[in-house]
């Protein structure tokens, strides 16, 4: 769903560039309390990964693809204002280098894919787990749900733009029913790949998700004729060090894999926006690309004539790019913490 350059005209952009500083500013805060030592580079891993599955576009429907989004995986994993900055570091490598979304449109991007997903999805994960039981299980599927609630919604915040400001005289209704029926069907997809995603790290580290913390009844004690609160469980420094930095390495090591290998063969069909542009004559005024120069354009690395070779080594470094990026701008972050903030993770009892 990257709006390319050219689909909504200049003063809508530059007011959905203000809405997404706005919101980018704000993660910025809240990304503090959300932060440690433990979580800073896992979001970076986070941001990385995201990008590797952006690229394995998936085929929804006669003629058109679909890819993940990423907004509920890195809210319910990292939290929702570190899950913002995770988006926006994604979009912002993706437009940079590899002239993926429209560098005017970065705001609007920024918006759809990384605010409204987010938000939307955090907030239906949160009201979710507050009536389903208390399991892995039912956290899994309230990140599905979720996740798959998010897509359309962006679809409905692109068509909301596009009918303030585009640049093409297309009837709306047309345009909203064409995006929220692919968007469904990509959204079942975002939803598998966040299910999986996040009930395989709720497996090995239920600490570490986000979105599973507070969710189990903390345990009592009888003192005295009284229940009161145990203090939770402290694991040992050195064992909890070694398990995230297996954690992590894992998720690199895939995240170079999905990007160098798999996404060779990722459907080549147009995705859902970019299906329904052509279709309705939304990108009758599309843009080129300020990057389209880019020695990664397109993914593929220039004046290498190998398709898989140039495709698999422009994922490697985009994944590595984000990587350093992303994880640069989360230590920074966390650096800045408050001293009064509470801690970004406790270790709790597993859900």
């Amino acid at each position: 769903m990257h709006v390319p350059d050219g689909f909504i005209n200049a003063p809508v952009s530059a007011a959905a560039g203000v809405v997404a500083a706005g919101a980018v500013a704000v993660s910025l805060r809240g990304a503090r309390r959300e932060l440690d030592e433990r979580t800073a580079p896992l979001a970076g891993l986070v941001a990385a990964f995201i990008f590797a599955v952006q690229m394995l576009n998936f085929p929804v429907a006669a003629g058109t693809s679909g890819h993940l989004l990423g907004g509920a995986l890195a809210a319910i994993l990292v939290g929702p204002y570190t899950g913002v900055l995770c988006i926006s570091v994604v979009l912002l490598m993706q437009g940079i280098l590899f002239a993926d979304g429209g560098l005017t449109a970065l705001g609007v991007n920024i918006t759809v894919m990384g605010v409204t997903t987010t938000v939307v999805s955090y907030a239906l994960f949160r009201g979710l787990a507050t009536v389903l039981p208390r399991t892995r299980r039912s956290t899994t599927a309230a990140a599905f749900v979720a996740a798959l609630i998010s897509v359309p919604a962006a679809a409905c915040v692109f068509t909301l733009i596009y009918w303030i400001g585009g640049t093409t005289d297309i009837p709306i209704g047309k345009v909203l029913t064409a995006m929220v029926g692919v968007h469904i069907l990509i959204g079942i997809g975002e939803a598998v790949i966040t299910g999986l995603t996040v009930g395989a790290v709720l497996a090995v580290r239920p600490d570490l998700v986000h979105g599973a913390r507070g969710l189990t009844s903390p345990l009592k004690l009888r003192i005295n004729g009284e229940l009161v609160d145990a203090p939770a469980r402290q694991p040992a420094a050195p064992a909890a060090a070694r398990s995230t930095r297996g954690l992590w390495a894992t998720g690199l090591v895939t995240a170079l894999v999905l990007a160098g290998f798999v996404s060779f063969y990722a459907s080549a069909n147009p995705d859902g926006l970019e299906k329904v542009a052509a279709d309705q004559g939304i990108d009758k005024k599309a843009e080129e690309h300020a990057a389209k120069d880019s020695p990664l354009a397109d993914y593929g690395v220039k004046d290498i004539s190998d398709a898989r070779l140039s495709g698999g080594l422009a994922g490697v470094i985009g994944v590595g790019a984000t990587i350093v990026v992303g994880s640069g701008v989360f230590w920074a972050v966390r650096r800045r913490r408050t001293p009064d903030a509470p801690a970004g993770i406790r270790a709790e009892e597993a859900v």
